[in-house]
């Protein structure tokens, strides 16, 4: 008589806690094989890390994810519900119980390791990158995969300082109080498509270094070098539970995980209309858990008109067509003083002309993530057309194959017009004149988000003014997207809460606890 998974798989679902007999539905599963690309030397898994196991979905599901340079089908990845991530929750909790306790100095030598290995595998972790994400290789090497590995080995130097609390002075002298630091339980993160190696940094290292569990959901866009990084976390020596990793979608996974009784905060990077649901869904947990959002921009670029413009061009290609203009503080409404601006936007289409695509070595824009994104570039580009914008460069499809789009320069675009007040997160310029430094602030500061601006100008005094009245949480000066591991990013209004990076992004993964008792004062 044959065995029935599926109902072995209920009555796992049907006993609240027996993890170990889901483990063992698992082995009667079909084995999922790795992966592996031609010159490659690390295959890649498609199932889910659950309690340092490579498990398949309770329910079988599986979704696709696609090359966006070739339009092929890359692997068939596991979807995970609500059943799988209670079964990572799981683990994640009983991890916990000793994992909170692990010396910080054995989490620093863990981190380090990882790191490490990283750069053992740069290479091969920046080829699946630019494979399931689109970026060029030598910019998923050179860029995301570096800053990762910078990332890792910034928040080993916290994981045995960072857990400090403080002695309080009380009125009464017979008592003596003080705070300590707490690791804030399970962490449930949801990670996006547009750096997919990075935002995973950004999540693992602080929660790690403040002794903290996790379950991760990486995106349906572009879930694989997040299983690679568990591979890796595997081999570095991360206690089962420690990290879990979950591929899927939103409206399963993600509420799954934010919805979650034993998960004691959330951590989300996406989109603002995402965020909005994820602080809604997290509210109605019984844990009501911590929430940082890392959410959406129409970021804007002041350039003044005592700018270098060499410079100031440099600054605005970098700020929008960096990773294709994926990016959630892209400089996407570029302010540029009337007296400048016609050279200004000579100098930008030069070097937006200058743009090679493609994902292999050298090259400097590849493909949208998907054809959902494509189209929707696609629309925003028709849109500026429709309503008047001139379009000074680029504005089509580029190629027949792969979801590749021209750079795109916009000049004389209006505030009201729909390319200068929505994320278009796509290569695609907007210049824009003003008249005075005033008009700019207001103009700059007239939208929901708040997430970065930049000024370019080379009076100091004039551009310091100018960033304490912009409504933003990183102003650059002269530069842009300088991502440096002690620098906190967050945002303002619309653009979410909280801080990652730095000092700052250990403050989502602690709780203050209030210690205090009665003393004894002896007479001298």
């Amino acid at each position: 008589m044959g065995i029935d998974v599926k109902a072995v798989a209920a009555t796992v679902l049907a006993s609240a806690g027996l993890y170990l007999l889901y483990l063992r539905y698992q082995q009667l599963q079909p084995s999922q094989k790795a992966i592996s690309a031609k010159g490659s030397k690390c295959a890649v898994r498609t199932q889910h890390f659950i309690n340092n196991e490579w498990v398949n979905s309770i329910n079988g599901a599986t979704f696709q994810t696609i090359n966006p340079a070739t339009e092929e089908v890359l692997a068939t990845v596991q979807a995970a519900d609500k059943a799988d991530v209670d079964c990572a929750v799981a683990a994640a909790k009983k991890a916990l119980f000793t994992w909170r306790d692990v010396p910080g100095s054995t989490r620093r030598d863990l981190l380090l390791k990882l790191a490490n290995l990283m750069a053992e595998h740069q290479q091969e972790l920046a080829e699946w990158e630019s494979r399931d994400n689109g970026k060029p290789v030598s910019v998923a090497r050179d860029v995301d995969v570096a800053l990762a590995i910078e990332h890792f080995r910034y928040f080993a130097g916290w994981a045995d300082k960072g857990m400090q609390g403080k002695t309080i002075p009380v009125s009464n002298t017979d008592s003596f109080a003080m705070t300590v630091h707490e690791p804030i339980g399970v962490v449930g993160c949801i990670i996006p498509w547009n750096f997919p190696i990075v935002m995973l940094a950004w999540k693992w290292a602080p929660l790690i270094a403040c002794g903290c569990t996790c379950v991760m959901k990486s995106s349906e866009k572009t879930p694989l070098t997040a299983l690679m990084m568990c591979d890796l976390a595997l081999k570095a020596g991360f206690p089962p539970g420690v990290l879990n990793v979950v591929s899927g979608f939103g409206d399963t996974a993600g509420e799954a995980i934010c919805r979650h009784p034993d998960i004691g905060k959330v951590c989300f990077t996406g989109s603002s209309a995402v965020g909005h649901k994820i602080a809604e869904t997290a509210a109605k947990s019984p844990q009501l858990p911590r929430v940082t959002l890392e959410l959406g921009g129409k970021s804007p670029l002041i350039v003044c008109e005592d700018a270098d413009l060499d410079e100031a061009a440099a600054v605005a290609h970098i700020g929008l067509f960096l990773n294709h203009g994926q990016c959630c503080c892209a400089s996407s409404r570029i302010l540029v003083h009337e007296s400048v601006h016609d050279e200004f936007v000579k100098k930008c289409v030069a070097k937006a002309k200058a743009v090679k695509l493609g994902t292999e070595e050298g090259k400097d824009q590849g493909p949208q993530v998907d054809k959902i994104q494509f189209d929707k570039v696609m629309g925003y580009i028709q849109s500026g057309k429709d309503e008047g914008a001139k379009c000074v460069l680029g504005g089509a499809r580029a190629g027949k194959k792969g979801y590749f789009v021209q750079p795109t320069v916009f000049a004389d675009v209006k505030d009201h017009m729909k390319i200068a007040k929505e994320e278009i997160f796509g290569p695609v310029m907007q210049l824009m004149k003003f008249s005075t430094v005033e008009e700019a602030v207001e103009r700059a500061n007239a939208t929901d988000y708040g997430l970065a601006a930049g000024i370019c100008g080379t009076d100091i005094s004039k551009m310091m003014g100018i960033a304490k009245r912009l409504n933003a949480g990183t102003v650059w000066i002269n530069c842009y997207d300088d991502f440096d591991a002690a620098i906190p990013f967050g945002g303002f209004k619309a653009s979410g809460y909280g801080r990652e990076k730095s000092e700052y992004a250990l403050a989502n993964f602690t709780e203050v606890k209030t210690i205090q008792f009665p003393t004894v004062n002896f007479q001298a």
